[in-house]
């Protein structure tokens, strides 16, 4: 089994921090022992539980965006939130496509993806969980991480959907390109270009795994499975989850 996740820890992440509180178990004995009538004499060691409390959006992290983050409409129907994607989506059959040769700020396009899948001599099917290796990923945590990675297109975002796949990942902050790149361009005048990768989801639903790690270390293209189940956060746009690739044989 091979961990694609990140940990999730204390961070000052620009504008989406995380925090964390640990409560440790000499501090558990005073808010969840006492209010029972109970000391910590009455335990054999005067320790009781450690318990955390956590502080972050759910876009922190390795996580499963759902169709609710891209709009209120997915296919002309109510997009799905996260609680409400089919566990099927989740569990499957794993196909690692290589564009590390990629610069931060390249597009990734239909084209490139054909491609990809033809040098491998596979036939993408419904319900794969195919993902894209920027080794983006080697900079997680870095200041620079969100501005290294290249991003999928449209067309090729749209042209996986069509194969029938319904969860895709990237090793890298977004599954579009960078937002400054984005932003630059469109203030220049090249419409269209504002995250549409993520946009194609209102046109067709399919959910993004993001931040993902160690897709390097997946000895082969094809032949394994992938679990991503996203925690279940009633009405949420997205869930952490921890991604595993399964090698079996």
């Amino acid at each position: 089994m091979i961990d694609l996740s990140v940990p999730i820890r204390n961070t000052p992440e620009g504008v989406s921090p995380v925090e964390i509180t640990r409560y440790s178990h000499e501090y558990s004995v005073e808010v969840l022992l006492k209010p029972h009538g109970l000391e910590a004499s009455d335990l054999p060691d005067g320790k009781f539980f450690a318990t955390e409390r956590l502080s972050l959006r759910t876009h922190i992290g390795t996580h499963v965006d759902s169709p609710w983050h891209y709009g209120p409409t997915s296919d002309n129907r109510p997009a799905k939130t996260i609680d409400e994607i089919p566990l099927e989506w989740c569990y499957g059959n794993g196909v690692l496509l290589n564009f590390s040769h990629k610069k931060g700020g390249d597009l990734v396009t239909v084209d490139d993806v054909k491609e990809a899948v033809n040098k491998i001599g596979y036939r993408v099917e419904a319900f794969d969980i195919v993902l894209i290796r920027t080794d983006a990923s080697k900079h997680y945590g870095e200041a620079d991480y969100a501005n290294v990675q290249p991003g999928m297109s449209r067309e090729a975002t749209l042209w996986l959907v069509d194969q029938g796949v319904k969860l895709m990942g990237i090793d890298a902050r977004s599954w579009d390109r960078p937002d400054d790149i984005m932003a630059a361009e469109y203030k220049n005048g090249v419409k269209g270009r504002l995250w549409p990768a993520h946009f194609s989801g209102r046109e067709k639903e399919f959910c993004i795994i993001e931040n993902l790690v160690n897709l390097d270390q997946i000895p082969k293209p094809y032949g394994f499975k992938i679990t991503a189940f996203p925690i279940k956060i009633e009405g949420a746009s997205a869930g952490w989850a921890r991604v595993v690739a399964i090698i079996e044989g």
